[in-house]
């Protein structure tokens, strides 16, 4: 009896000791990085963003008849914290170009490039990343450069490349087309007008700009009664839009409410081309003429056109009129500045956002 509690304590005592090495043997896979440290990272990075998307709601613009956009300060520091973003989270790349976008937005292109080929550092064969700078490269009339660029494209995407051969082809045609503020022909049947927004005063009023472009509309209604009237403007002020104002001065004039349709979302020059275009198309017309303030219309024409590439009508003839905020003799010879804004606008129209990170979009 002894001898056989004996054998049990050996056996106990054996089974306790290898129980005790092979605890002793495994180990749990623990995180190779402390994860508290990556969350403060995230936060970092989530507040950076947050900063950045306050900066872009800012009711701050500054606004000519040509040009509302951001107060320059602003854009800078949007630059600023995206690219602090970017040193936290290095393959972000999207940071990268939202930073470049932005010195774009301000009229630095010679900043924005060089953020563009870092993109390429990361990813050589970014088809976005070509596509800017071979348009950037090509604003600032270094050929070599923007062919090298465009020549990288066409082997990674030779679908893209022709669209925008095509967009550089239609940017250089009404870059250089005269400045007009007459309409010497009628519309015709299955005609449009089109008029362009511009930001609404702080208590919510028209502008004098945008009453100058109405004031072209009238002239315009009443050449061709039978045109449709196509009012696009959505930014808000004091609850009121510019389309539902356009409207309703041009229904105070004459006009027929049936004869306007008034889209009252478009928040950019972008915008008013990518939401009426379809109410071009629904009323398959023919002739169209875009009004906006002299030093506005070229880059207003091409982004419509660019839109109705995609939309249609296809068969679509478009001209512009301009309601004149500087001397018709002066507006003949496009600005540098102007010139960027039709570059520029014409790439969102195509579809490359100038904001893609997060909350931070356009």
């Amino acid at each position: 009896m002894l001898k056989s509690k004996l054998l049990l304590v050996a056996l106990l005592s054996t089974c306790s000791l290898t129980a005790v090495a092979n605890t002793t043997d495994i180990e749990t896979l623990q995180p190779q990085a402390n994860y508290q440290q990556l969350i403060t990272q995230r936060q970092v990075v989530d507040q950076l963003i947050e900063q950045a998307v306050n900066i872009q709601k800012s009711p701050a613009r500054v606004s000519h008849a040509g040009f509302t956009a951001k107060l320059p300060s602003n854009m800078e520091r949007i630059a600023e914290l995206l690219l602090q973003a970017y040193e936290l989270e290095p393959y972000r790349v999207d940071f990268l170009f939202g930073a470049a976008n932005a010195n774009i937005y301000n009229g630095n292109v010679d900043k924005a490039i060089p953020l563009y080929k870092k993109v390429l550092t990361i990813a050589p064969d970014d088809v976005k990343a070509h596509i800017y700078l071979a348009s950037w490269y090509r604003f600032k009339q270094n050929k070599t450069e923007s062919e090298k660029y465009f020549a990288r494209l066409k082997q990674l995407s030779p679908e893209k490349a022709s669209l925008l051969a095509k967009v550089f082809a239609l940017i250089d045609h009404n870059a250089n087309q005269p400045i007009v503020d007459k309409l010497d022909n009628s519309l015709g049947d299955d005609s449009a007008i089109i008029t362009l927004g511009y930001a609404l005063n702080p208590d919510g009023s028209m502008h004098d700009i945008l009453i100058q472009r109405l004031e072209k509309t009238l002239e315009l209604a009443k050449q061709n009664p039978q045109s449709l009237i196509i009012v696009t403007g959505g930014v808000p002020q004091n609850n009121h839009t510019e389309g539902d104002l356009m409207k309703q001065w041009l229904i105070s004039k004459g006009i027929p409410e049936k004869q306007i349709y008034a889209d009252n979302y478009a928040t950019s020059s972008v915008d008013n081309a990518l939401f009426s275009r379809y109410a071009l198309a629904k009323h398959h017309i023919k002739n169209a003429v875009l009004i906006s303030s002299g030093s506005h219309v070229r880059r207003g024409q091409t982004l419509f056109e660019i839109a109705l590439w995609e939309s249609g009508p296809t068969d679509i003839k478009l001209q512009s009129v301009s309601a004149l905020d500087k001397p018709l003799e002066e507006l003949q010879k496009i600005t540098e500045k102007d010139l960027l804004g039709i570059y520029r606008d014409s790439l969102k129209t195509l579809g490359l956002p100038t904001f893609n990170s997060g909350a931070l979009q356009d």
